[in-house]
């Protein structure tokens, strides 16, 4: 089987104003990586669909989706909080990350591919049940994981995030759910200022100080996560995959480089051979500075692909 490479021409028109970091040409970065490495035309091609509105509702209120709806300009952009604006194009950018979410989630339990890669945006994870924020409208790894336990009736998955930002979105939606485990890492003190007080069995979360290189991230998989996914054996794996935490990007103070990214993902395609029938939907976060951001990308794609 191969890997689903899940996107849509929509994401791309999504703008925040002039310079801002999270842009389009972040998607068109990766395209050019996996083309460049010859992986592109190995991979399962999809177009992501327009989410349906209780997909959101699974992991947001009423008010919050309706709020966001309400918000899309017709013309100009639309501020939603000092990072994150709304151009007349976003909300159906939004739709489609999530889209993209659900479908491959669909795709990879129906064992037509064995795992998938989401290159969309807007990106979700720091979207509140009730609060866009960071670039963020709808959490699309939380849409992802609500919809194989309750459309596809997994009793466990584990969401994991290497973003260099805290998922504070995704911590907020599954908390207090005892199907969901999130393992993740982030730089530490750094936007969003969370994630050091929620530290449970199911919410490990482990901060990494400004300087923090492959040595400490790899130790605090080795002896963080590694044994949480063990101790909860996940039926499906979900990864928040920001690679903002390169050495190259200004975004963060942390210096992973490529190969940590890949090592990280053959750690988890173990993990979700153990327990999982191999199932794993990686939705892209975070990850600003081009060129890191494509070979990142790349490198973690190349290792779900098994090339």
């Amino acid at each position: 089987m191969t890997t689903a490479y899940v996107h849509h021409p929509d994401c791309a028109l999504h703008d925040m104003g002039a310079g801002h970091p999270e842009c389009a040409a972040r998607l068109a970065a990766i395209d050019d990586c996996l083309r460049a490495a010859g992986l592109f035309g190995h991979l399962s091609d999809h177009l992501a669909p327009i989410v349906d509105r209780p997909a959101l509702e699974r992991v947001h209120s009423t008010a919050h989706i309706d709020a966001i709806e309400a918000a899309a300009p017709a013309t100009g952009l639309v501020a939603i909080d000092p990072d994150t604006a709304m151009n007349p194009h976003s909300l159906a950018a939004a739709r489609r990350a999530a889209g993209a979410a659900v479908l491959a989630t669909d795709l990879v339990i129906a064992g037509q591919v064995a795992n998938a890669f989401c290159n969309v945006r807007p990106p979700g994870h720091h979207a509140e049940r009730n609060r866009a924020m960071g670039f963020c409208f709808f959490n699309n790894v939380a849409v992802a994981a609500a919809h194989a336990l309750d459309v596809h009736g997994l009793d466990r998955v584990a969401i994991v995030d290497f973003d260099v930002h805290h998922g504070n979105g995704t911590e907020d939606i599954f908390r207090d759910d005892p199907r969901v485990l999130m393992v993740s890492t982030f730089q530490h003190p750094f936007y969003p200022h969370s994630g050091t007080e929620g530290r449970s069995d199911r919410m490990v979360n482990v901060p990494l100080a400004a300087g923090s290189g492959s040595a400490a991230f790899r130790a605090a998989v080795t002896a963080e996560w590694l044994p949480a996914l063990e101790t909860f054996r996940p039926q499906m794996l979900f990864v928040s995959a920001g690679f903002d935490a390169h050495r190259d990007d200004a975004m963060s103070a942390l210096r992973l480089v490529e190969d940590d990214y890949a090592w990280v993902t053959r750690h988890l395609i173990e993990v979700a051979g153990r327990h999982a029938k191999g199932r794993i939907v990686s939705l892209l976060e975070g990850g600003y500075e081009l060129r890191s951001l494509g070979l990142s990308a790349a490198a973690h794609v190349r290792v779900l692909m098994g090339a």
